[in-house]
């Protein structure tokens, strides 16, 4: 038999509290993505669930809160005027379970985490799966992302990030030291030569990673000298593995972190060039919005997290 809607939420009078939070919950899911397809899968939940929901807020109100049509959906007057309350009452909710989790000392609820594509790939899977084993009380949401992603609006508990942090409220801790090296594929350099100055970067091939922070050039360090190499555009990618698969295939010249580059550079597959230079050194960040002391959930992750990596970081052993 299929569930009435006033299972949801009771009806106008009868409601728990409880009931009450999951219709917030979904109307604040479509408000903040845009449409209910998207709320759904934020919630992790049906988008008829979603869609009953937010019908049971708004009969309970007495009032519509989203103009429907059928290529989207906005906020009506009055779902406008119920956004931020809404915001701030899933938000007091929230730090009132983590207060009275952080009271028994075990984090519990959902985490929302974001996480670059290639790292998280290579290194996450084996950690994050140690983690759910060691706190089952917890519900984990990773999304993979390699843009920048901001974290308040988008409602993450939890980001890491690589690269040299910008000034901002947020808060961030070092988790491990990121190399990056230059290489290339025996074959490719055979054939086309090996450069011995960064300066001759600029007549081969060059892989191009298209969210380097400093764009197209490559910058390389010796001493006092520093050289900018604005390199060429052949081949332009926003994925590492891809750029280092080509690497390897012999397609060209690549600049990219170890945590990448590492096994191929161990087993030959790549050779580091310019060893005379260093290339930037970055870092993995964990990054959480600043709403006073972290939940226990966030602070239990970065926590895992660090005892993980170190100075220097598994992935740098032998290279």
């Amino acid at each position: 038999m299929m569930e009435q809607p006033k299972a949801e939420c009771g009806g106008s009078q009868r409601g728990s509290a409880l009931d009450r939070i999951d219709l917030l919950e979904a109307f604040l899911a479509v408000a903040e993505s845009g449409s209910f397809t998207g709320g759904a899968a934020r919630l992790g939940a049906t988008r008829a669930l979603v869609s009953k929901r937010v019908a049971a807020l708004e009969r309970m109100l007495g009032a519509r809160l989203f103009a429907r049509t059928t290529r989207r959906v906005g906020l009506t007057a009055e779902g406008a005027a119920l956004l931020p309350r809404a915001r701030r009452i899933l938000n007091d909710f929230r730090a009132a379970l983590d207060e009275l989790a952080a009271t028994r000392g075990e984090p519990r609820g959902r985490l929302r985490l974001t996480a670059p594509m290639s790292f998280a790939i290579r290194h996450l899977g084996r950690i994050l799966a140690d983690f759910i084993e060691r706190f089952p009380g917890l519900e984990l949401e990773v999304t993979l992302s390699d843009r920048f992603v901001d974290l308040i609006e988008e409602r993450f508990d939890l980001a890491l990030r690589i690269g040299d942090l910008p000034d901002s409220s947020l808060i961030a801790r070092q988790l491990a030291p990121v190399r990056t090296v230059a290489c290339a594929a025996p074959a490719y350099l055979e054939r086309y030569g090996e450069p011995r100055e960064p300066a001759e970067l600029a007549r081969h091939r060059c892989l191009h990673y298209s969210y380097l922070a400093t764009g197209q050039r490559w910058r390389f360090f010796r001493a006092d000298r520093v050289e900018n190499v604005t390199v060429d555009d052949a081949l332009v990618a926003n994925n590492g593995d891809l750029l280092a698969a080509i690497a390897e295939a012999g397609g060209g010249i690549v600049l990219l972190p170890t945590f990448i580059v590492g096994d191929a550079l161990r087993d030959g597959r790549l050779m580091r060039i310019l060893k005379d230079w260093d290339t930037p050194r970055l870092a993995l960040f964990a990054v959480w919005p600043p709403a006073g002391r972290p939940p226990i959930r966030v602070r239990a992750l970065v926590d895992f997290l660090a005892g993980r990596f170190g100075d220097p970081p598994y992935w740098d052993e032998g290279i």
